[in-house]
């Protein structure tokens, strides 16, 4: 798997809403680097299994989608008379 890379923006957003977090919930300090930190942690060790879990929605869907399909295609066949 591609390590998981953050635009500079989606990363501030992320590391300032991490911070809130944890003051608001936790009435934790975490702040620049230290927070940084953490959502690099959180990404790098939890980021993975959100992907995983969404590449197997994905394929979920996929699957019932050409299911779809396949039952589709048949109702079009037509009978064949006379053999």
């Amino acid at each position: 798997m591609a390590k998981i890379d953050l635009d500079k923006d989606t990363r501030a957003g992320l590391t300032d809403g991490l911070s809130r977090y944890l003051k608001d919930e936790l009435d934790l300090e975490v702040k620049g680097f230290d927070a940084q930190f953490l959502l690099d942690f959180i990404t790098e060790r939890l980021g993975p299994f959100y992907y995983n879990q969404g590449l197997h929605d994905a394929q979920a869907l996929f699957a019932s989608k050409i299911e779809s399909i396949t039952d589709a295609v048949y109702e079009l066949e037509q009978p064949i008379k006379g053999f």
